[in-house]
């Protein structure tokens, strides 16, 4: 069983959105589009697949530093665990704000502010390469003797605090905003509007904002999103998008010292012959209107079918992803990307994505068969491959047609 806390919740998370959808309906709101939704949902689960790999790394160094080089081992009474806390939420704070103000750490962490709607399923839109960025901000913990386990459950606390804060439903909560995070300090960190910008990085305490100078009160509700939209619901290109804009940037900056400076300056950072800084452009909301791309019913339908299969495998693939060899877990990563690849390009009538749904509803039944032809239960496997295959085809094909129609 994996015990990662994150892992765990998932079942917490999925009843929380079920009941703000539910409020969504009670009180005539508009919180949630599909598409959104399942894009936000597709880059919690690559997220979650890359970190089968990059968590290891991170956690292997501190452990490393840790078990060499601590220069203390404190007894874990309840100033253990109040320090602990404090510093790795401090540690939180200044990897959250680096994330912002350094464009090389931005591409990490960008996949986050995408969204243009603010709901619950925003809170699992994460990126798959943040932890490169800003593991190094929790070694200085190691040192300080605080043990791995311990450092790594504070962490998933800290960020299992920020789930809640991702609603528009819960206003301003008097005394308890001056000390914590809450939905309003939240909703300004992701605004793009550009007195909200770069403010309010706080994961469990908003106090780091206060002491810092990056407070933001929430006045009027914000603008949603990035200041370039992504305009896609593709989970892999949302994780790459901005890297291919620097990789574009960078090659218009002919000085070498300038690229340098190009990789830890600011978002929007440009050499001065190229137009120098480029701020957060004021936003005309009158005139504002979110990316957008209707589908008829029969495509979202079959797109929740098939995002609902690939939830439950993915969710039995986590929890028992220990069972698994890397390799294995390497081979099961792309499966399931592929997945909610074409589950968010489905939304966007892109040509290519007919063809490629079309080989994975193929290859994926034979796969399963051919994976458990040998194992008990093989008949069973066989069973359920031919059902998935036959619903798939005959729902697909006028699906395929209408996409088709719509080009």
């Amino acid at each position: 069983m994996n015990l990662n806390p994150i892992v765990l919740s998932i079942p917490i998370f999925f009843l929380l959105i079920g009941i703000e959808l539910l409020v969504e309906r009670i009180m005539h709101r508009k919180l949630y589009r599909l598409a959104d939704s399942i894009a936000n949902l597709s880059c919690g689960i690559t997220s979650q697949l890359s970190g089968l790999f990059l968590r290891i790394l991170a956690i292997g160094i501190y452990e490393l530093l840790y078990n060499n080089f601590a220069l203390f081992h404190p007894s874990k009474t309840w100033m253990y665990w109040l320090a602990l806390f404090l510093l790795a939420d401090m540690a939180y704070y200044w990897a959250h704000r680096m994330s912002h103000e350094i464009n090389l750490f931005w591409g990490g962490h960008v996949v986050h502010h995408q969204s243009e709607d603010y709901n619950l399923s925003v809170a699992l839109r994460q990126s798959s390469f943040q932890v490169i960025w800003t593991f190094a901000f929790n070694l200085p913990l190691a040192f300080l003797g605080f043990e791995t386990l311990d450092f790594a459950l504070m962490s998933a606390f800290i960020t299992l605090y920020q789930f809640w804060i991702h609603t528009e439903l819960i206003n301003k909560m008097g005394w308890f905003e001056y000390i914590f995070n809450t939905p309003s300090h939240h909703r300004v960190h992701h605004g793009r509007d550009p007195k909200y910008i770069d403010k309010n990085h706080a994961g469990t305490l908003i106090i780091w904002d206060r002491m810092f100078g990056t407070f933001q009160e929430e006045e009027e509700r914000p603008t949603y999103g990035i200041t370039k939209p992504i305009n896609s619901w593709n989970a892999v290109w949302a994780n790459f998008s901005h890297y291919a804009v620097m990789a574009r940037e960078l090659k218009m900056i002919p000085s070498v010292w300038d690229k340098i400076r190009y990789l830890f300056n600011k978002p929007g950072w440009l050499p001065e012959q190229l137009g120098g800084y480029r701020p957060a452009p004021a936003i005309d909301k009158a005139h504002y209107a979110k990316y957008d791309t209707p589908a008829p019913q029969l495509v979202n339908y079959y797109v929740l079918f098939q995002y609902v299969i690939c939830l439950v495998g993915t969710s039995f693939f986590l929890f028992n992803q220990s069972k698994f060899s890397m390799g294995e877990k390497a081979i099961m990563a792309v499966l399931i990307s592929i997945v909610v690849v074409n589950c968010g390009v489905l939304f966007e009538h892109k040509r290519w994505v007919i063809v490629s749904e079309w080989l994975r509803i193929l290859l994926y039944p034979a796969t399963l068969i051919t994976v458990t032809w040998s194992t008990p239960g093989s008949e069973m496997w066989m069973l359920i491959s031919i059902l998935y295959l036959v619903v798939s085809v005959v729902w697909f094909w006028p699906v395929s047609r209408k996409l088709h129609a719509q080009k």
